[in-house]
């Protein structure tokens, strides 16, 4: 009985090991034709031609159909599940130049890789091994995650001076559609492409509305979306939009003042939750280093192993119940 469980064990393996092969090799295929494949390098020529400035910083956001998939197998069946088109639209916002489908695949393979690790090099159970997986799995979506968070973050800080400098180009007798283009050519990044890209779109003969209408959609700050409103308003009923542009860059001038306010009041809570969080992995690291026996009942024990399970999942728990404490929205 033992023996077929072990080769069974053995068999599951060694699938494992050849599908996470399998995905390796397919994302690298993937990203190499992404980037350097012969399709890439003809749009790029194409565009190049097309370009009558001749300025690659502006040719990169020409194309915006994106794939998710180079694969065409892959490609329907993405098109098919619900939230591919939001996974999509996340890494446009991160900005990374990512697929859909090389993230996944990098999920794929982290979760294959760490229950390998789990239950072959550390011959821990094969719940600890799934639960492991799982965890590592997100590590892709948590990165992407962070990236966009960063980006966004940079762009609100960024808009009162881009709103500053649309409201002087307006009070200086210039078109609106040249105070777009003075933020993309003097504003850095990543501000500056996004308002470009407005500018490109009503070039090509996309309405002003809709290019607006997009960058609220690509750039999710409600800051943003104030300013494509107030620009709405004013194109159908008039006003002095100068005016209005420069009270909504002092007002989110004043609310990111009082943020900032509020995340020096809670820094000690958010130390405090980082402590908490840390402090276990760290003590029990240091007893496996100067007292392994002392602890080796907690990794080859079955109560031991069912106990630090328990402890992984309550931490769990308390992370997220400090993080919404910590989190206040402005």
């Amino acid at each position: 009985m033992t023996a077929n469980a072990a080769g069974h064990t053995s068999l599951i393996l060694s699938m494992l090991v050849f599908i996470a092969v399998i995905l390796l090799l397919e994302g690298l295929y993937l990203m190499w034709k992404t980037y350097k494949g012969p399709k890439v390098k003809k749009v790029h020529l194409r565009l190049k031609a097309l370009s009558a400035a001749g300025d690659s910083s502006a040719q990169s956001h020409l194309l915006r159909e994106r794939m998710m998939s180079e694969l065409p197998p892959f490609q329907r069946f993405l098109l098919r599940l619900p939230r591919a088109h939001q996974l999509d639209r996340v890494l446009l916002q991160a900005n990374l130049g990512w697929s859909v489908a090389n993230l996944l695949l990098a999920c794929v393979a982290l979760s294959a890789a760490s229950y390998l690790a789990v239950t072959g090099m550390l011959h821990q159970s094969m719940l600890a091994g799934l639960l492991a997986a799982g965890g590592t799995a997100w590590l892709p979506l948590a990165y992407v995650q962070y990236r966009r968070s960063r980006r966004l973050r940079k762009l609100e800080q960024q808009l009162p001076d881009a709103l500053d400098l649309l409201a002087r180009a307006l009070r200086a007798g210039h078109a609106f559609g040249a105070g777009l283009q003075m933020i993309g050519e003097e504003m850095s990044e990543p501000i500056a492409s996004e308002f470009r890209f407005v500018h490109d779109e009503v070039n090509f003969g996309v309405s002003l509305e809709q290019a607006l209408s997009n960058l609220s959609v690509r750039v999710p700050i409600t800051d943003l979306r104030y300013f494509v409103v107030a620009v709405l308003i004013q194109r159908e009923s008039g006003g002095n939009l100068t005016e209005v542009l420069t009270n909504l860059s002092r007002l989110i001038r004043q609310r990111l003042k009082l943020f900032w306010h509020v995340r020096v009041l809670s820094a000690e809570g958010r130390l405090s939750a980082w402590l908490l969080s840390l402090l276990p992995f760290a003590i029990g690291g240091l007893m496996t280093v100067f007292n392994p026996t002392f602890m080796e009942p907690m990794w080859t024990d079955p109560i031991g192993q069912t106990l630090v399970q328990s402890l992984l999942v309550s931490m769990a728990l308390g992370i997220l119940m400090l993080r919404k404490i910590i989190r206040i929205r402005i």
